[in-house]
């Protein structure tokens, strides 16, 4: 199946006051939805957001998911759980740490006649609760939330990421990638000082008003990562997006010293 609309039936006794209603009382809305005709969020700082994203990389996901099983980490509202549907994905998942946003998503999904999205309260570094892979993982908007970004990336190649990744994040600094040295010097330094260098900026305090903007990867940096994770770059279709598949970890990780030394042992 390959479908741009979703059924309006369940929702059908909602007049347009009712559904402008329940988005109020839902709070803020970080997705702009078209629910029938009633914007979710008009005065977006972004615009039409995730919408006019949307459009810049849409054509990179196959258009024909039927039968195909998705996951939505960080789902917020449920836009991209949305399109998934859209696209005819035989089972759609979203999950989301903040039970706000599953409200949302819960209420936009009966609006839209897409009852059948699996919705839960999650954080990705619950991943293992699931108990199951994807065979595309949508992780988009999350990774400069998270205090331990990689170990995200890891846990999804572990435990939910059964073929293709569609990771997005926000990306800062220099745009140029450089072709590091597997294994330089000790004494080499000027390396770290080239814009290309995989870099990651760590926030203290806040970055555009938000306390969860944690870390922001250069694109060197975002590269990088879904590399060391076990990802393989397939498309780079718009600046933050990187549609990937997974293959086998470059290295096994092991677990930290510290976590199973004597001393640590004694202590405990």
């Amino acid at each position: 199946m390959n479908t741009s609309t979703l059924s309006h039936s369940a929702p059908a006794t909602l007049t347009r006051e009712q559904i402008q209603q329940r988005i109020n009382e839902l709070g803020q809305w970080f997705h702009n939805m078209d629910l029938r005709g009633v914007q979710t969020a008009p005065n977006h700082f972004l615009g039409d957001y995730p919408r006019l994203k949307w459009q810049t990389f849409a054509h990179a996901i196959p258009e024909d998911l039927e039968g195909r099983s998705v996951l939505d980490i960080g789902c917020n509202a449920g836009f991209y759980s949305l399109e998934m549907k859209r696209r005819g994905a035989g089972r759609v998942v979203g999950i989301d740490s903040d039970p706000a946003y599953i409200a949302q998503a819960k209420f936009a999904a009966e609006v839209c006649g897409a009852e059948d999205i699996e919705l839960r309260q999650l954080s990705v570094y619950d991943l293992a609760q699931l108990g199951e892979k994807f065979d595309v993982v949508l992780f988009m908007g999350v990774l400069y939330h998270l205090r331990h970004p990689l170990l995200a990336l890891d846990l999804i190649h572990e435990h939910v990421a059964g073929d293709l990744l569609v990771f997005q994040t926000m990306q800062r600094g220099s745009n140029a990638v450089e072709n590091v040295a597997e294994n330089p010097s000790f004494h080499e330094k000027d390396m770290f000082d080239r814009p290309g260098f995989p870099r990651m900026y760590f926030i203290e305090k806040k970055y555009a008003n938000d306390p969860t903007n944690w870390w922001i990867p250069n694109r060197a940096c975002s590269e990088a990562m879904l590399r060391s994770a076990g990802f393989e770059i397939l498309n780079h279709p718009e600046e933050e997006v990187y549609i990937c598949r997974r293959k086998e970890a470059q290295v096994e990780i092991p677990a930290p010293a510290a976590l199973s030394s004597p001393a640590l042992e004694k202590v405990a």
